[in-house]
């Protein structure tokens, strides 16, 4: 047993300051130097995640406390990350549950508290930003013990330690009256409650892949946790791969994590958590063991996708003109790098052309494609559709838990709007604050488009969280968007006159002066039918001088789309085509004539 070692995993809702407190651990555990420069929301080093404020892959960094090392995995809040959640936890011997002092427990927080409770793991709760005006913590703990009691808990799971923090002022304390400036409590708390890693360092070696890296210089990194045995840098050993064979390698480099740095070790003992080198073709899940008697660990499993789209080359009159990568050899290859690291998806060939990416959800695959135009991809996507699978002869589609918090008077709203897309209300709570917390039973494919009708109607007060439930029946059909599209007719600059003449019939997609071709979605008609229309028509120039000539034209700022608004709107009969550029809606067939 290592007594010097803890791992733990931090998890929460998104946005409920979880980086933020591992900044603060880090600051804190003298990791940095006093004069370093040191960025906010260190952990979140990926620009995407910094852009939104969301945790997409799990990372794992370590502090050392009074001379033990504590390894800390950070993990996406989002259900839609959940094959980066479940693996994190494969390696930890305790939770850290973040919660927010006004929101209280949300969705997320279930699914992955779910996870972790049916790990055996040993949870810590901290209630977070008790600092806010709105905070009501003594009631959010209530609920916190209503969420254990209702994932069912062992009595020992539910005698948790509970702090209090502000992790942006670095602040934990154990009640609320004690005097605290600095987050002491909570470590003495992890050294006391998570437990030392077991494993005996002279058994027969095991060590299980939890995540992968890249690196330019050593290719690929196996990170992962030693359970038992003592994993030595040169050592010869065995690949347990999925498929039951065993592949011999050599080690070649092993990192440990502290702070923001790799360093480099010699030797692993059990509950060390490391990054290995010198193992081409190893997968999340399999295991390194002795070369002479090799003892695989159980692979980890991951739930199923229940969402898929069709990744296309883009094939519109303006292909290839921002893109660096626009072949399908090119978009086929980046595929296969992303199932390098990502267990979460799937990815079926169509054909040369046409690739059927399956994820968790929309968001997942939404990330994936703006990381590919941000990297010089240029592609078009088709609608999201959802997997549904056969279970006795009954055709079963995937149904989501859905909470929404809004304000009263959007209730009648909100239901409406879910009851035409097949959605059970289970509760209503109204905590007298102006605010009512609805939860619904919604098939996935109803909430494809949701959100961003909800935030119109709520005029963006809204608040949804959505988490995969489970199958059920077949639920019929779903009427989905009520307005058709204004499709251009023919190629040229769009004009201020054309887009004057055209705002009173929809909303306008794009701005005077762009660029758009025949066949390209323009607006949004408020009737259900699509229409074609001339946006490139130029005001004709008379001689004569007429009364209302010099009236300045006025336009309504248009709806510029991005990229998850653009794949929430289109239709089975539209794309989205993608660039590193610009993100514009098409119909599948450009010619009028031929749709």
């Amino acid at each position: 047993m290592s007594e010097n070692t803890r791992n733990i995993a931090i998890i929460a809702h998104v946005d409920h300051g979880k980086t933020t407190l591992v900044d603060a651990m880090l600051r804190q555990s003298g990791i940095f130097r006093s004069n370093e420069e040191v960025a906010e929301r260190v952990m979140d080093s990926n620009d995407l995640e910094r852009e939104r404020g969301i945790t997409i892959l799990s990372k794992i960094t370590g502090v050392r406390f009074h001379g033990t090392k504590i390894n800390i995995v950070d993990t996406p809040g989002h259900s839609d990350f959940g094959g980066e959640v479940e693996r994190a936890l494969k390696i930890v011997d305790g939770v850290m549950l973040l919660v927010d002092a006004s929101e209280g427990p949300l969705p997320q927080t279930r699914y992955v508290l779910m996870k972790a409770l049916e790990s055996h793991l040993r949870p810590i709760v901290v209630i977070n930003k008790i600092d806010r005006p709105d905070a009501r913590v003594q009631e959010v703990l209530n609920e916190i013990y209503d969420l254990f009691i209702d994932l069912d808990a062992q009595e020992h799971q539910l005698e948790f330690p509970v702090l209090y923090a502000n992790a942006r002022a670095g602040i934990a304390k154990r009640s609320l009256e004690e005097e605290s400036t600095d987050l002491r409590p909570l470590f003495e708390t992890i050294l006391e409650t998570i437990p030392a890693p077991p494993g005996d360092p002279d058994a027969t070696l095991q060590a299980l892949v939890a995540n992968l890296d890249y690196s330019d210089y050593l290719g690929r990194l196996a990170i992962g946790r030693v359970f038992q045995g003592t994993l030595r840098h040169g050592d010869d050993v065995a690949i347990a791969k999925l498929d039951g064979t065993f592949h011999k390698t050599r080690i070649t480099k092993l990192y440990s994590f502290e702070g923001l740095k790799r360093i480099d070790e010699t030797v692993a003992r059990p509950g060390d958590i490391l990054a290995v080198a010198g193992v081409e073709g190893i997968t999340i899940g399999e295991t390194i063991t002795s070369a002479t008697t090799p003892m695989p660990l159980a692979h980890i499993q991951i739930d199923e996708p229940t969402i898929a789209m069709t990744f296309t080359v883009n094939t519109s009159p303006f292909a290839g003109r921002e893109g660096q990568f626009v072949t399908s050899r090119n978009i086929k290859e980046r595929l296969e790098k992303e199932l390098l690291t990502n267990v979460s998806i799937r990815v079926d060939v169509l054909s040369p052309d046409a690739f059927k990416v399956m994820g968790r959800g929309e968001l997942q695959l939404a990330i994936l494609i703006e990381m590919m135009r941000r990297e010089g991809y240029e592609l078009a996507v088709g609608k999201p559709e959802i997997l549904t699978k056969e279970i006795d002869g009954k055709t079963m589609e995937p149904v989501e838990l859905l909470v929404m918090d809004l304000p009263e008077q959007f209730i009648g709203v909100a239901i409406e709007k879910l009851g035409s897309r097949k959605g059970k209300m289970g509760k209503m709570i109204n905590n007298g604050s102006g605010r009512v917390r609805l939860e619904f039973q919604i098939p996935s494919r109803g909430l494809i488009g949701l959100r961003s009708e909800i935030l119109t109607d709520t005029r963006g007060t809204a608040i949804l969280n959505s988490l995969f439930h489970g199958y059920i029946e077949w639920q019929g059909e779903i009427t989905m968007r009520p307005t058709g599209s204004m499709i251009a007719d023919r190629s040229g600059k769009t004009t201020g006159y054309a887009i004057f003449n055209l705002q009173e019939r929809g909303e306008i997609f794009i701005q005077p002066g762009d660029e758009i071709y025949e066949g390209m979605v323009v607006g949004e008609n408020a009737k259900q039918v699509d229409m074609t229309v001339n946006i490139v028509k130029e005001k004709k120039l008379t001689n004569m001088r007429s009364s209302s000539a010099d009236e300045a034209i006025r336009l309504i700022p248009p709806r510029l789309l991005n990229l998850e608004q653009a794949i929430e709107f289109i239709r089975e009969d539209e794309l989205v085509e993608v660039t590193p550029k610009s993100i514009r809606l098409r119909k599948k067939i450009l010619k009028a004539n031929q749709r």
